[in-house]
């Protein structure tokens, strides 16, 4: 069994989080997900474990914003 790589292009990101590879940039370039550059050419590598560090800081924020904004179904249910 291969072992998973320690870091990741942005387009594998990408795949990780099924968004684009324009939208992952954005995280990085805006801090959100810590991210190097390596080589030359400037190239963006995320981490595996901050991708996954990422991954559960949204769930909390998930969990906090559906804590403090309740659903509130104004519709009655079909019967």
């Amino acid at each position: 069994m291969a072992e998973s790589p320690r870091f990741l292009t942005l387009t594998d990101v990408a795949e990780v989080l099924n968004t684009s590879s324009a939208q992952v940039y954005a995280l990085v370039r805006r801090g959100e997900l810590p991210a190097i550059k390596i080589g030359g050419r400037g190239q963006w590598r995320v981490e595996a474990s901050k991708l996954e560090e990422y991954i559960e800081e949204q769930y909390r924020e998930a969990r906090r914003y559906v804590e403090t904004h309740p659903f509130v179904d104004t519709e009655p249910l079909p019967e």
